[in-house]
């Protein structure tokens, strides 16, 4: 079962135009408890900002944020991941680009965002699934049957009286000839 990116995606994702600034940007980010916008250009999702960047390219350089524009702080180009794609190449993608959120993009809109917090809420199946496997493999199939009905391995005929020898399911004739080669 591959666990998509669409099933593990947080929405909706807020938006800000490139041209406003970063006090409006951290204003939209406190108003809807985000931790980052996806900056878009004429509606076309073209960059991120995130409360980092607020930190690290405004406050901490000294700058008024209501002089600063977002396109002057916003990460771009937009690393992106779509709806279809399973979360590993998501946690993939963010690990090999060092960055923390990807927009999940279909057909030119943004309409998700996955962080590696949305991929760690999804580790309990995906740890609980692997484990049922892992058991699948480390327990040695066990016939508590020793007769059954059923076609036999050696001549393929239906028999009402199979029994389980070396490995196979012999009817009476076939398990009586291995008895005369032995």
């Amino acid at each position: 079962m591959v666990i998509q990116v669409k099933d593990v995606m947080s929405k909706p994702v807020i938006v800000i135009d490139i041209n406003e600034t970063a006090k409006a940007a951290g204003e939209k980010m406190k108003k809807y408890r985000k931790g980052c916008l996806v900056v878009t250009k004429n509606g076309v999702p073209v960059g991120i900002v995130s409360d980092s960047d607020l930190i690290n390219k405004v406050l901490v350089k000294d700058k008024k944020a209501s002089e600063v524009l977002v396109k002057d702080i916003m990460s771009s180009p937009l690393v992106t991941i779509k709806p279809t794609d399973s979360i590993i190449d998501a946690a993939n993608k963010i690990k090999r680009n060092n960055i923390h959120r990807l927009p999940v993009v279909d057909k030119g809109k943004v309409v998700g965002l996955i962080s590696l917090t949305d991929i760690a809420r999804s580790a309990p199946e995906m740890i609980e699934l692997l484990e049922y496997r892992l058991r699948m493999k480390e327990t040695p199939i066990e016939i508590v049957e020793r007769k059954m009905s059923g076609i036999c391995d050696a001549c393929g005929n239906y028999d009402e009286e199979l029994e389980y020898v070396n490995g196979q399911w012999l009817c009476s004739s076939c398990k009586e000839g291995i008895k005369e080669e032995e």
